[in-house]
């Protein structure tokens, strides 16, 4: 339990510090796509995959045209999450992704998202994108922009029926619109 509250502080401090940093600073500070990088090497440190994902390397793969530059790779080189190695794939056609752990669709794919959700449905993969109305489109994770300031938004339904539980120390620090909360 120590060792989560540890990593809850520690996740807290790198989002508070990335995005203050991003809305203090725009000209050296980091850039839009490192503050995103950062959150998605962090989200997976607060998602617990069904048993059967949970072996081999965490797969971080984005859907289309990458704009994270070198940003990504940066962000997890040399890294583990609880032992397993992160691996950068970048893909064009979703059905290369359906081993993916945490799919990025990039902004170059916003006319296919409904056809992007339907096709991994049932597929326990975190869905994150900054597509305008993700989440109400089905994803799982939407970054937003306020101001200079990275946020992100959850909608923890669509994240139960992909069979992903999101811990409640990430829950804390995302925007959820009432209308995407699981019922108790």
């Amino acid at each position: 339990m120590t060792r989560r509250i540890v990593r809850t502080g520690l996740l807290a401090i790198a989002m508070l510090v990335c995005t203050h940093a991003l809305a203090e600073n725009a000209a050296q500070g980091p850039s839009e796509y490192q503050v995103k990088a950062t959150f998605l090497y962090n989200f997976v440190k607060f998602i617990d995959w069904p048993a059967t994902r949970n072996e081999g390397p965490i797969e971080l793969c984005v859907l289309g045209k990458d704009p994270f530059g070198g940003a990504l790779g940066r962000a997890v080189e040399g890294k583990t999450v609880n032992g397993r190695p992160l691996v950068i794939r970048r893909i064009g056609e979703i059905a290369a992704g359906r081993s993916c752990h945490v799919l990025f669709v990039s902004a170059s794919e916003a006319g296919r998202v409904s056809e992007i959700i339907k096709a991994i449905r049932g597929r326990n993969i975190l869905t994150v994108s900054d597509v305008d109305r993700f989440c109400e489109r089905g994803g799982i994770i939407t970054f937003l922009m306020e101001g200079q300031r990275v946020r992100f938004r959850i909608n923890p339904k669509m994240a139960a029926s992909a069979g992903l539980k999101i811990s409640s120390k990430l829950l804390q620090l995302a925007v959820i619109r009432p209308e995407d909360k699981e019922k108790d």
